[in-house]
C-alpha cells in the first residue's frame, strides 16, 4: 500500500518559507477570484451597457448571501481539518471533507430553490427598479440553477489548502477564471446573448472546475480524499464546521445587508447610475481584499496546524509576517485609488455620468486603506486558531455594528458622498477594535510559548 501524503512541513519548516509558499498560489488564485468578477462586469458594461452594470449591482446582496453559507462550509472544515492534522487525528479530518460535500449540497439546493421562488421581491429589495429588474433577474436566475456547484467549487478549494496543497487550489482557480473569460467573450460579444450569457459562462466554468477537483481528490494515496463512509452528517463534526465557518459567514451576511443599505441610499440620493458606480468602486475593493485573504488563506493551515501541535512560537510568527504582507498590499491600493483612479474606471465603462461618480466614490471610499489590511489578517488570524467568538465580533463591528450608523446618518448630512464617506469611518474604528483585541491575545501566546 502507497504511503499516505501528509502536510508534516507545516510544523517543521521555517514560517516565512512555508507563507511565500502558500501565499503565491492562494494570492494568485485569489487575484484570478476577482478577476473574475472583473471580468463579468467589464464585459457587461461595455458589450450589454450601463444599466446592465447597474442590474448586475443589485445581485450583489444576494450573491454574499449565498457566499456567506458558503463560506461558513468551506472555512469551518478547512480550518478544522487543518487543527486536527495538527493533532494527527486524521479519521477527523476525513470524515470532516465527507461531511462538508453533504453539507454544501444540501446548503447550495435549498438556498437555490429558496431564493429562485422569491427572485423578484428579493431583488426589489436590494435596489432594483422597473429599469433594472430584468437585468438582474436574468443574471441571477441561472447562477441560482447552479448555486449548488459554486458551493461545492468554493469549498473543495479551501479544504485543497488546509490539506497541505495550494497549487491545486490556485490551478482550479486560474482555470475557471480563463474559462470564465473566454466563455463571456464567446456568449456575450460573439452570440450576443447579454447578461445572460455571463451568467451561463460563470455556471459551466465552476461545474468544470468541480470536476476537476473531485479527481484530485480521489487519489488514495492522499490522506484526505473522497471516501465512502465519511458523507453521513455526523452531528459533533456539523457543529463544529458551523461553530468555525460562524465568523466568515456573518462577515459575509453583514456585507449582504450592508449593500442593501448602500444600493437604496445610492437610489435615494443619486439614481441607477450610482449603483453601477459602486459596482466599479467594490470591483476594485474585492480585488485588494482579495489579495489579503490570499495571505490569510496561506496563514490559516500554518497557524492552525501549529497551533494544534502548540508550537505558539511558530504561531506568533506567521502572524507577523502575514500582517506584514497585508498592510503592504492595502497601503498599495490606496495609492492606486487616489492617484489613478480614471484608469482602473476605464476598464467598465466610457459613460461620463458613471465615470464622474464612480471616480468621487473610489477617492473616498479607500481613504483609510493602509490600515484595513491589519484589520482583516487580525479576524482571520482569531478564525485560524478555533477562537470564532472574536472573528465574529471583529467581522460583525465592521459591517454592522460600526458601518451601517454612518449609512445612516451621514448621508442626510453628504447625501451621496456620505455614503461614500461611511466606509473609510467604520474602517477606521473597526481597526482599533482589531488592536484592543489582538494584544493581550499575543501576550498570551508569547507566554504559553
Amino acid at each position: 500500500m502507497a504511503e499516505l501524503k501528509t502536510p508534516q512541513e507545516l510544523g517543521t519548516d521555517k514560517v516565512g518559507k512555508l507563507l511565500i509558499r502558500y501565499a503565491v498560489p492562494a494570492m494568485i488564485a485569489m487575484l484570478a477570484s476577482s478577476l473574475y468578477n472583473i471580468v463579468d462586469r467589464a464585459f457587461i458594461g461595455h458589450g450589454v451597457g450601463t444599466m446592465a452594470l447597474s442590474g448586475l449591482a443589485v445581485t450583489f446582496p444576494l450573491m454574499n448571501l449565498s457566499a456567506a453559507l458558503g463560506s461558513m462550509v468551506g472555512v469551518g472544515s478547512g480550518t478544522m481539518i487543518s487543527l486536527k492534522l495538527g493533532q494527527k487525528d486524521h479519521k477527523s479530518a476525513q470524515m470532516l471533507l465527507g461531511n462538508s460535500v453533504t453539507m454544501n449540497i444540501l446548503i447550495g439546493v435549498s438556498f437555490g430553490l429558496l431564493a429562485l421562488i422569491f427572485i423578484d421581491p428579493i431583488l426589489r429589495l436590494f435596489g432594483a427598479t422597473d429599469v433594472t429588474i430584468g437585468y438582474a433577474r436574468e443574471y441571477m436566475v441561472i447562477i441560482l440553477a447552479g448555486n449548488a456547484f459554486t458551493h461545492l467549487y468554493l469549498g473543495i478549494n479551501c479544504i485543497l489548502r488546509a490539506a497541505g496543497h495550494p497549487n491545486k487550489a490556485m490551478i482550479a482557480t486560474i482555470g475557471t477564471v480563463l474559462l470564465n473569460t473566454l466563455l463571456d467573450y464567446l456568449f456575450i460579444m460573439v452570440f450576443q446573448w447579454g447578461i445572460k450569457g455571463a451568467a451561463i459562462a460563470t455556471v459551466i466554468s465552476q461545474v468544470l472546475a468541480f470536476t476537476w477537483q473531485c479527481f484530485q481528490l480521489s487519489d488514495k494515496s492522499e490522506l484526505i480524499h473522497l471516501q465512502r463512509g465519511t458523507y453521513r452528517l455526523r452531528g459533533d463534526l456539523v457543529k463544529n464546521i458551523v461553530t468555525i465557518g460562524l465568523s466568515p459567514c456573518l462577515m459575509n451576511a453583514a456585507a449582504c445587508f450592508v449593500v442593501l443599505l448602500i444600493n437604496r441610499g445610492l437610489l435615494k440620493y443619486g439614481s441607477d447610475v450610482a449603483i453601477g458606480a459602486y459596482s466599479i468602486v467594490n470591483s476594485f475593493g474585492f480585488l485588494i481584499v482579495m489579495m489579503v485573504m490570499g495571505f490569510n488563506q496561506a496563514m490559516q493551515p500554518i497557524a492552525g496546524y501549529n497551533y494544534g501541535a502548540r508550537q505558539f512560537d511558530r504561531v506568533l510568527r506567521v502572524l507577523y509576517l502575514t500582517m506584514f504582507f497585508g498592510t503592504i498590499v492595502t497601503t498599495l491600493g490606496f495609492a492606486i485609488t487616489e492617484f489613478l483612479p480614471g484608469m482602473c474606471i476605464r476598464i467598465f465603462t466610457d459613460d461620463p455620468e458613471l465615470t464622474a461618480i464612480a471616480m468621487t466614490g473610489m477617492k473616498l471610499t479607500f481613504l483609510v486603506f493602509p490600515l484595513v489590511g491589519s484589520q482583516m489578517v487580525t479576524g482571520n488570524f482569531f478564525q485560524s486558531i478555533g477562537m470564532p467568538g472574536k472573528s465574529i465580533l471583529m467581522s460583525l463591528s465592521r459591517q454592522l455594528l460600526l458601518l451601517i450608523p454612518f449609512l445612516l446618518i451621514l448621508p442626510r448630512y453628504y447625501g451621496i458622498n456620505g455614503i461614500w464617506y461611511s466606509m473609510p469611518a467604520s474602517d477606521f474604528l473597526s481597526v482599533i477594535l482589531g488592536v484592543s483585541l489582538l494584544i493581550p491575545q499575543v501576550k498570551k501566546l508569547k507566554k504559553m510559548a
